[in-house]
């Protein structure tokens, strides 16, 4: 009979080290040790039962959730809840966003291997960001109006698409190219230089700004500004006049306050 207990003890033993083994600890970004997670905040990487907690150590904490380790990681939902964190965070207090994915195998781990080893450097960072938020400015052309705008200003391509008119497709191809090569280089062109002019219009008002590349073929600007969230209606109002400039000639928008993804990111940690 005791042999028998001892072998349900142990047999109970391995399926919780087996249980426990198949959950790591999600990371989501550094804050200040002082945060709370509200009671209402949504759930994170893994859905609604995924609880976002704070691990703490001394002057800095991370935002995490447990992680069943035997479910796929990298659904849009998973990137989905992971920005969404961090972006509702930076827009009440400072977060250096940790790269998705970041998994490590328990909450003592999340502060010997990430919190303890970079308490210095994380805190400087905090301070950096006390205060200030990423936001970003996206405009994407009108393509009637900005081919309109290159056909005025490039006659070539009105002969060259007169030569085509009526041919049989297979013939006019070379021709065809060239002309979606002059439009491409022109767009890139007219792209450069309002990129240029939004930089000029919001580094007045902006702590830091980054190029970011362009996620469609007509987009006109693509850009990055860290700005003091109590400058967010300057930065607002500058974006605004340039709309109205660009009015039917280019969609302007801007998204934020986000966490700063584009100026500081936290060191990653190792896979759970």
């Amino acid at each position: 009979m005791a042999a028998s207990e001892a072998a349900e003890r142990r047999k109970a033993s391995g399926e919780g080290r087996k249980s426990e083994a198949r959950v790591g600890t999600y990371v989501y970004g550094i804050v200040p040790a002082d945060v709370e997670v509200s009671d209402d905040a949504g759930g994170g990487v893994g859905g609604p039962s995924a609880k976002v907690t704070v691990v703490r150590h001394d002057d800095i904490a991370a935002l995490v959730s447990e992680l069943r380790l035997d479910r796929p990681l990298g659904t849009p939902d998973d990137l989905m809840a992971h920005e969404g964190l961090l972006d509702a965070t930076a827009a009440e207090v400072p977060v250096l966003p940790v790269r998705f994915g970041a998994v490590v195998t328990n909450p003592e781990a999340v502060v010997e291997e990430l919190l303890a080893p970079y308490h210095d450097e994380f805190h400087a960072a905090l301070d950096e960001l006390e205060g200030r938020a990423e936001y970003v400015i996206k405009g994407r052309y009108v393509e009637q109006a900005v081919l309109t705008e290159i056909m005025e200003e490039r006659p070539d391509l009105a002969e060259l698409r007169e030569q085509i008119k009526d041919q049989p497709e297979e013939a006019t191809r070379d021709t065809r190219i060239q002309i979606g090569e002059i439009v491409d280089q022109a767009v890139n062109a007219k792209r450069e230089a309002d990129t240029q002019a939004a930089l000029d219009a919001v580094t007045p008002v902006a702590t830091l700004t980054s190029l970011r590349d362009p996620s469609h073929e007509l987009d006109a600007v693509h850009l990055a500004v860290l700005v003091e969230t109590a400058r967010e209606n300057e930065l607002e109002q500058v974006v605004d006049k340039i709309g109205e400039r660009w009015a039917g000639r280019v969609e302007l928008r801007v998204l934020g306050p986000l966490a700063a993804y584009d100026f500081i990111v936290a060191r990653g940690t190792g896979g759970g």
